[in-house]
C-alpha cells in the first residue's frame, strides 16, 4: 500500500451543505476501498478561498485536504469519481 495525499476544490456556490457531501462522499470512497489517515479543510474560514482564476465562472472554492493509503488503482478510481461529479472544480494526488 501506498500513501498518498489528496487536494479537492470543491464548489462553494450551493452552500456548506454541498461541501460537506462531497467531502463524505470521497471519504467513504477511500475508507471503502484504503485507510484514511486524515480529512480536514486546508487554511482558515473552513477551507474556503479566493480562487486565482475562475474555474467554470466560479470565484471561491472550498479547499479539502485528504491524506491516505490504498492500492495503486485508488487515485485513479478517485480521480475518475471526480470528473463525474457536479461540484468538482479540481482535484490533484500526489504520492507521498
Amino acid at each position: 500500500m501506498n500513501n498518498y495525499e489528496t487536494m479537492f476544490v470543491f464548489s462553494t456556490a450551493k452552500g456548506e451543505e454541498s461541501v460537506t457531501a462531497l467531502t463524505e462522499k470521497f471519504s467513504a470512497l477511500i475508507a471503502k476501498n484504503g485507510t484514511l489517515d486524515k480529512c480536514e479543510p486546508f487554511g482558515a474560514n473552513g477551507g474556503v478561498r479566493t480562487l486565482a482564476y475562475e474555474i467554470d465562472d466560479e470565484t471561491t472554492g472550498a479547499y479539502i485536504l485528504m491524506n491516505y493509503a490504498g492500492e495503486a488503482s485508488l487515485p485513479a478510481e478517485i480521480d475518475r469519481v471526480a470528473k463525474i461529479t457536479d461540484g468538482v472544480l479540481r482535484v490533484l494526488t500526489i504520492r507521498k
